[in-house]
């Protein structure tokens, strides 16, 4: 059984590596010896920090110095969610495999292509400020006193955590925001189309699809388009409800400046999103082509050297070496060569050799203009970090307390050549297509205080994102940097909701937010047309939910009896258009979800309550809402029993307003609570009601206001001071 197990596994590290990986199997019977946790203990000393938790057992964490803070949210975040940290910190050092096993293997070889470390290690002392570097240090601090007070719940060798890993984190996982690790799968296996999964059950793992996609909405209303002077702006991203993408609240303050709430990710000391007592801004994702693949032609005497502008070059080589996990206490270690051109990371495959050059590549200072965004007290700073142009990707949708908005198609967008078709692959023995910078910030895609008063992004082409007579045009900028131009459902809606309000009201933009229905002008609008002029007159029971389909007035709301089977005929063409992926035949979607229903529920016409759950602990209560509606709910296909369980959409989302005189007020939700792994915790899925019933809670922004709501007062690792020693006894 061993025999056919290690040759099962063999291949499989075989058909990633490829024949000429080594491998090498060591016996690892011992762990490591337990933590001391005195050193940790005493370098707690070293911060001044006091972590508050309100009655919903949210972090409002403050100190003297940003570092005070930052270790408090290391120390915070791993008490609700250390599992996930721990995770994105074992795959971004590349040592996956040997936790998670072979599947995990390619993953690692990704951190050695991508010279992660690298990276880290040439620029860490340069390209990183004395100010961020101590932000990242302290919140690696605060992860290892968490560490070192519960020993068991850390895998050997982690310990400790430093700085860097913090920083290697942002290197590795920026671009794949924009899909580079599904072109670089695309290479392994160009039969099919991979992805490294960013949700729990499979996280960093290569899989065909992702599971759950991850989308977003971003409104900003300046006062002149609203009822009452005031600027307000919707933060709503949308991400898998658990893993290393999913949102954890907090609240941040330090008498340096850091005065922000918010949402941060599993191993990130920084509020990604959110507002600070003079500005916000919510993220989408975008993906304009950003990474390049070129064709190289390797030496047919000496295959590790490749033809550039009629010469051959020498490729340069690494050794990675890959620990992957057996059985038991068994592992191997595979050892496969990195190579790299002037391009780029170069991936060998049986049907040629590729060089690939990406936005992101090679690049530190994410955490930077993170940080720098964070503490900017005004548009001029705001944008000057933003003209920083650290981050591979991601929209920002802005509003702050003076009346300014904005849309920022923001991206790395390399400086390419004119004439040649940058979405197919490239000729690699050309150096003259080998970019070597990024255009610069004037020149990306961007609406700063249009007339209409009004931005949006849902994960839409940039030249949708106000009134017409304001958006920009794709005549503006060059082919090369390959915009998108499609539209979401979301993004229709947005449209014609905010388009026709000429003064828009507090009420009215969470309504906009929270709307329940599909535009007959989106994917699903135009397919539900489709199907309902086909000829299905063969079946009978198809002829029934093609009448039934037809009384679908496109809502999602828990009440509509005709939105489970138009969602459940639907859902696989909304997430294959979001995927990129081949859609099934309409015929065959629209008999699959009759026979769902039918199994299930007995008839077409089941509330769309009954199937659409957020489920969580014990917690089972019925959503509005559905895949690519701005009340975004993905639940994947349906569990045994038809009803399918929300994963992903919707997560964490605030509301942000600021009044004529620049007073700040903001709303909070999260899907299920701040305690993310512990069910035992009152707060495992304590916002859930209000979740599911699409209402909000107040942001405690001001101490003021926090205080009767304090629940918990605490400072991590403190411990009293050594007493001091006892003269000798003289007799």
């Amino acid at each position: 059984m061993k025999r056919v197990l290690l040759t099962g596994l063999f291949g499989l590290i075989a058909a990633v590596f490829g024949a000429g990986a080594i491998f090498t199997i060591h016996a690892h019977v011992t762990r490591p010896a337990p933590w001391d946790p005195a050193p940790f203990l005493e370098t707690a000393r070293q911060y001044d920090v006091e972590i508050r938790r309100d009655n919903w057992g949210v972090p409002h964490i403050y100190g003297p110095r940003d570092a005070d803070v930052a270790y408090g949210l290391g120390y915070a975040h791993a008490e609700d969610d250390f599992a996930t940290i721990q995770e994105v910190a074992i795959a971004t050092r590349g040592k996956l495999g040997a936790v998670k096993g072979p599947d995990a293997a390619v993953t690692d070889y990704i951190v050695h292509l991508l010279q992660v470390w690298e990276t880290v290690e040439a620029q860490y002392e340069t390209a990183l400020s004395e100010e961020t570097r101590a932000v990242l240090e302290a919140y690696a601090h605060g992860i290892n006193l968490f560490a070192a007070l519960h020993p068991e719940k850390v895998e050997p060798g982690l310990a400790p955590m430093t700085g860097k890993d913090i920083a290697a984190g942002f290197v590795f996982k920026t671009p794949f925001f924009y899909g580079l690790d599904k072109q670089l799968m695309e290479l392994f296996e160009p039969e099919r189309k991979r992805s490294i999964s960013k949700n729990p059950e499979t996280a960093f793992l290569p899989v065909d699809e992702p599971v759950y996609p991850t989308g977003s909405n971003g409104f900003a209303i300046a006062p002149s388009r609203s009822d009452d002077g005031h600027t307000r702006l919707l933060v709503n991203s949308h991400q898998p409800y658990a893993g290393p993408v999913a949102w954890y609240e907090v609240r941040l303050k330090s008498e340096e400046g850091w005065d922000v709430a918010g949402g941060a990710f599993p191993g990130s000391p920084f509020m990604l999103h959110g507002h600070n007592r003079y500005l916000g801004w919510a993220n989408t994702v975008n993906k304009p082509d950003l990474a390049d693949v070129y064709v190289l032609t390797l030496n047919p005497e000496n295959e590790n050297q490749y033809l550039l502008d009629g010469e051959w070059k020498e490729l340069e080589r690494k050794e990675a070496e890959i620990k992957v996990k057996l059985f038991g206490p068994f592992y191997w270690t595979v050892t496969r060569d990195v190579f790299f051109s002037e391009h780029g990371p170069v991936l060998k495959t049986d049907h040629g050799a590729y060089a690939i050059r990406y936005a992101g590549m090679n690049e530190l200072r994410q955490a930077e203009q993170y940080f720098r965004l964070n503490k900017a007290r005004n548009f001029e700073e705001w944008i000057a970090a933003m003209k920083m142009q650290a981050l591979p990707s991601i929209n920002y949708v802005y509003g702050d307390k003076d009346g300014n908005i904005a849309y920022i198609y923001n991206a790395q967008f390399p400086d390419r050549a004119e004439g040649w078709d940058w979405q197919a692959y490239l000729p690699g023995d050309r150096s003259d297509l080998i970019w070597r910078n990024y255009l610069p910030f004037e020149e990306v895609p961007k609406l700063i205080n249009p007339k209409s008063g009004y931005v949006f992004n849902a994960n839409n082409t940039p030249f949708r994102a106000t009134a017409a007579a304001d958006n920009l045009s794709p005549a503006q900028f060059p082919a090369f940097m390959g915009i998108e131009t499609g539209m979401t459902n979301r993004a229709f809606r947005a449209e014609e909701l905010l388009s026709r309000d000429e003064a828009i009201s507090a009420e009215e933009f969470a309504a906009y937010k929270y709307d329940l229905y599909y535009s007959p002008a989106s994917k699903v609008g135009l397919t539900r047309a489709a199907i309902l002029t086909m000829d299905l007159s063969d079946d009978e029971d198809l002829v029934a939910a093609q009448k039934h389909l037809a009384d679908w007035n496109l809502g999602t709301d828990q009440e509509n009896r005709h939105a489970a089977l138009g969602v459940l005929t639907l859902q696989p063409l909304i997430m294959a258009e979001l995927r990129g992926t081949e859609a099934p035949p309409l015929r065959q979607a629209l008999a699959d979800a009759v026979d769902v229903l039918m199994d299930n529920f007995g008839r077409l016409d089941p509330p769309w309550g009954e199937l659409n759950r957020l489920r969580r602990g014990k917690v089972d209560l019925p959503l509005d809402g559905g895949p690519d509606i701005l009340r975004a709910v993905y639940g994947g296909e349906p569990n045994d029993d038809g009803t399918l369980t929300a994963r992903a959409g919707d997560t964490y989302i605030m509301f942000v307003e600021w009044d004529e005189d620049g007073a700040l007020n903001s709303q909070s939700i999260h899907q299920f609570g701040s305690a993310t792994l512990d069910e035992a915790s009152p707060h495992f899925a304590d916002q859930a009601p209000l979740f599911a019933d699409m209402e909000m809670k107040p942001v405690l922004f001001e101490e003021e206001a926090l205080e009767p709501h304090i629940a918990a007062r605490y400072r991590p690792g403190l411990l009293p001071e050594p007493e001091a020693p006892t003269a000798p006894d003289e007799n």
